[in-house]
């Protein structure tokens, strides 16, 4: 578990088609929620990495951290409701 999740707790985690990127919506153990981006290399099918530095950003709701998520990850934003394209 990253250090900056370290306590707290991953409520949603979403892939793209492709099953090779990925966000996360998280809350901190202050209650606070954040977001992050990730993804997985061909060569390591097995490993997710950071594909941006997001977890630095701070919202006082899921809905609000999802809300940016959408805004700041393009393939995340171009999905409907149900997490589907």
């Amino acid at each position: 578990m990253a250090d900056w999740l370290a306590g707290g707790a991953v409520l949603e985690s979403v892939e793209n088609g492709e099953r090779d990127r990925c966000v996360d919506i998280f809350r901190r153990p202050d209650g606070s929620f954040g977001f992050e981006e990730w993804r997985r290399e061909p060569e390591e099918p097995g490993r997710w990495f950071r594909a941006r530095y997001h977890s630095h950003l701070v919202f006082a709701s899921q809905p609000a951290a999802v809300a940016a998520a959408k805004a700041g990850v393009r393939w995340f934003g171009a999905l409907g409701p149900a997490g589907k394209p």
